[in-house]
């Protein structure tokens, strides 16, 4: 399986990197997973509704240029359905026996994701009602897809 995380922000904390890169290390026994990081849209700190619109339209732009047509996209946001990481495990697993072998994760910027984004994703996630920072959203992503290849494969994993 091919995965794909493609996230808006740089992630400039050094400890959430080392915790990333433990993860993705780990996973490279089960699966190619490639952080796609994209720059997040320069704006004020007070924004107008519409001003937000275009911030979101900009930086969806961006996610959705490096989105392959074949691909099944996850895009993580409040709004999505929650999942145990045993759904969660089911679901890759379920997309991986019926050919869809690219799948692709979207993580947004601070304003969230356009709605050329949601529309273009095959289904939403969400791991809390609860806002967390991207770049934290990140490494709890990763850790839940190892997990996920853990269970599938029978694996003991901390619960």
């Amino acid at each position: 399986m091919n995965i794909s995380i493609i996230t808006v922000g740089k992630l400039k904390e050094k400890y959430l990197k080392q915790g990333i890169d433990e993860y993705l290390k780990r996973l490279s026994a089960y699966a190619k997973v490639d952080i796609i990081e994209l720059p997040d849209e320069k704006a004020p700190e007070v924004l107008s509704e519409n001003e937000m619109q275009q911030v979101k339209a900009k930086e969806g732009d961006r996610i959705l240029a490096k989105i392959q047509a074949d691909a099944h996209v996850i895009a993580l946001a409040i709004e999505g359905k929650m999942k145990t990481s045993e759904e969660l495990a089911e679901r890759l697993d379920h997309l991986a026996t019926y050919g869809k072998s690219k799948v692709v994760f979207v993580i947004g910027g601070s304003l969230g994701l356009s709605e050329d984004v949601m529309k273009r994703a095959d289904e939403s996630l969400s791991f809390s009602k609860m806002t967390f920072p991207h770049q934290l959203m990140r490494l709890i992503l990763v850790e839940q897809v190892y997990r996920a290849f853990r269970i599938n494969r029978g694996e003991p994993y901390h619960k």
